[in-house]
């Protein structure tokens, strides 16, 4: 009986064609706009989250804010020791700065950085080497240049073993020694634009500075980077006060962006729903209508003995595949502008199944909801009066 009910209804729609497009529009538009929005915002938050987890979610960067005492060079051994699941804590200064090849000058950032810096963020050279500990014990003005200054200032590919002039209040000549691998940024550092020297060289010859700029924190390997970061959050506060740094993570920006994209999808796709309410008027009314065109044909079927619950059956059956439909045709259309859009974006399409099945429930709840009535009216017709109506 159920897919006799499923053929009558496509024979209906088939009957007047224009109408039942008409009808299904409201169903296809909210459909196909539900499943964009909710496919373009999973789209969103995963694309942003997969950036951040390449630029590195097992990194902390800590910025001291006020010239609080504490946040000197032992100040990664005592967050070591009070908080758990820390890898190693790296003391980082830096400095804007002009760097001279021959007659190519460029600015850059200047980072004075530990001889371990490069194996703790994963940072590989690709010529030459990173400086060693020795050099950052000697303070020797060694320098490797990341991707980008090392493209400009050697387009030939020849810098490693050349002297670059690195200006501060006079120009200083530092020996080249490696250039690194382009690496993604992390925590907004540009690796590629910067260049490094040893960090005892920048506090002692470049700049005489007895405080650190910022830390950067590794955390274990398998450890919850967001759990670790609030660790180090409660650590601060008791230990400095919360006015005293600056905190952010990876970690913390993916779940942020992932809460942001959400509820911001969330309440488009509730926008985007209200055509699906009108659109379940449009059913109602095509089904009112072919209740009223068929009039003699339930007549027909009561009288050889059709119950009014077949009738109400057969009616509401059809509100439901002119809905799943349409419903379908929405997913369809819904899929194909999020596939488009997030091409032009340049994210990573994300297909939303949840969006899928959510939007061709709801369209099958729509059928049921405004087909009710129709169906209803239509199993409590009087046999004669319905094989008299005109």
């Amino acid at each position: 009986m159920f897919f006799e009910n499923v053929k009558l209804a496509l024979n209906s729609m088939r009957g007047s064609k224009m109408r039942t497009i008409l009808s299904l529009l409201g169903i296809i538009i909210g459909v196909g706009s539900v499943v964009a929005i909710l496919t373009l915002g999973e789209s969103a938050t995963k694309s942003i989250t997969e950036s951040l987890v390449s630029s590195g979610l097992e990194t902390i960067s800590i910025t001291p804010m006020g010239g609080a005492k504490q946040f000197n060079e032992q100040f990664g051994n005592v967050l070591e020791q009070n908080v758990a699941d820390i890898k190693s804590v790296l003391p980082v200064n830096s400095s804007g700065t002009r760097i001279r090849s021959g007659k190519e000058i460029q600015s850059t950032t200047l980072y004075g950085v530990p001889s371990n810096y490069a194996d703790v963020l994963d940072y590989t050279c690709a010529q030459g080497s990173w400086f060693s500990a020795e050099d950052n014990i000697y303070k020797r003005q060694v320098v490797v240049l990341g991707a980008s200054v090392a493209e400009d200032l050697f387009p030939n590919g020849d810098a490693v073993g050349s002297y670059v002039s690195i200006f501060r209040n006079q120009s200083k000549r530092y020996l080249v020694i490696g250039v690194m691998e382009e690496k993604d940024a992390t925590l907004g550092s540009s690796f590629n634009d910067n260049v490094y020297i040893p960090y005892n060289t920048f506090t002692q010859r470049f700049r005489r500075v007895s405080t650190v700029g910022s830390y950067i924190v590794r955390i274990a390997d398998g450890a919850d980077a967001t759990k670790v970061g609030d660790d180090i959050t409660a650590f601060l506060d008791s230990y400095i006060g919360e006015d005293y740094y600056f905190l952010i993570s990876a970690a913390s920006l993916a779940t942020m962006a992932e809460s942001i994209t959400g509820t911001f999808s969330t309440f488009l796709a509730a926008i985007a729903g209200i055509s699906l309410l009108v659109g379940g008027i449009g059913i109602m009314n095509i089904m009112l209508v072919s209740v009223a065109e068929r009039t003699k044909e339930i007549g027909i079927r009561k009288a050889l003995g059709a119950s009014p619950r077949v009738i109400k059956g057969q009616f509401l059956i059809e509100a439901i595949t002119l809905t799943s439909m349409g419903g379908l045709i929405g997913i369809l259309l819904g899929n194909g502008l999020g596939k488009i859009v997030t091409n032009i974006a340049g994210w990573t399409f994300h297909l939303s199944v949840s969006a899928c099945v959510l939007s061709i429930g709801f369209s099958m709840l729509i059928g049921v909801f405004f087909g009710l009535y129709p169906a209803a009216k239509a199993a409590k017709l009087d046999p004669i009066d319905a094989l008299n109506y005109e």
